[in-house]
C-alpha cells in the first residue's frame, strides 16, 4: 500500500491519522474547530507533537465544543501539561472560539474559499505541493479581519488540508482516489 511521502513509517498514530482522517471533507463544525485549534497549536512544531497531545487537547478543551471553550480560563490551561502550553497559542484557541460563535455559519465561511467543494489536486511527490496557496492567503486575510489569531496562511492550508476543503494526498496515495 502506498502512503503520501511525508507519512512516517512506524509511527502508528501518524498512519492511523492519515489514514482513517486527513484529507477527508468535513463539514463537522466541532471537527473544523478542533482542527483550527489544533493546526493553530502546531504552528513552529511537528504534527506528531500535536497527534501525541490530541486527547489531552479533548479534554482541556471541553471536546472542542467552542460555546465552551470561550469560557475556559487560559491561566488554567496553562498549567495542563497534556497541551503544548504556550501562552500565546493557548490564548488565541480560546479567542478564536469566541470569533467562531459570532459567525452566521463559520462551516460555510471555510468551505466558502474552495467553492464550497472540494479542490483536488494531483501531486506526484511530496516537495510539489505548496505550503500556501491564494486560497489560504484569502482564508487568512478574512479570519484574522473576523478576530481569528494563529490562522497565517501555511496554517490555514494545513486546515484545508485536514479538513479535506483540499486533497493533497500524492497521487499515488491509496487515498488520493477514495477522498
Amino acid at each position: 500500500m502506498i502512503r503520501c511521502a511525508w507519512v512516517p513509517e512506524g509511527d502508528e498514530l501518524y498512519v492511523a491519522y492519515h489514514d482513517e482522517e486527513w484529507g477527508v471533507p468535513s463539514r463537522d463544525p466541532r471537527h473544523l474547530f478542533e482542527m483550527l485549534v489544533l493546526e493553530g497549536a502546531q504552528a513552529g512544531l511537528s504534527w506528531s507533537t500535536i497527534l501525541r497531545k490530541r486527547e489531552g487537547y479533548r479534554r482541556a478543551f471541553a471536546g472542542f465544543d467552542p460555546q465552551r471553550v470561550a469560557r475556559l480560563d487560559a491561566e488554567k490551561l496553562l498549567a495542563d501539561p497534556g497541551i503544548v502550553r504556550n501562552r500565546l497559542k493557548v490564548e488565541s484557541a480560546i479567542s478564536n472560539a469566541r470569533a467562531w460563535l459570532e459567525q452566521d455559519d463559520p462551516v460555510e465561511l471555510l468551505w466558502s474559499f474552495v467553492g464550497g467543494e472540494p479542490k483536488v489536486n494531483a501531486w506526484r511527490t511530496l516537495a510539489e505541493a505548496p505550503a500556501e496557496t491564494d486560497e489560504s492567503r484569502a482564508m487568512s486575510k478574512e479570519l484574522k479581519r473576523r478576530g481569528f489569531r494563529f490562522v497565517g496562511p501555511t496554517t490555514c492550508y494545513a486546515l484545508m488540508q485536514a479538513c479535506g476543503l483540499v486533497n493533497d494526498h500524492t497521487a499515488d496515495c491509496f487515498r488520493y482516489a477514495e477522498v
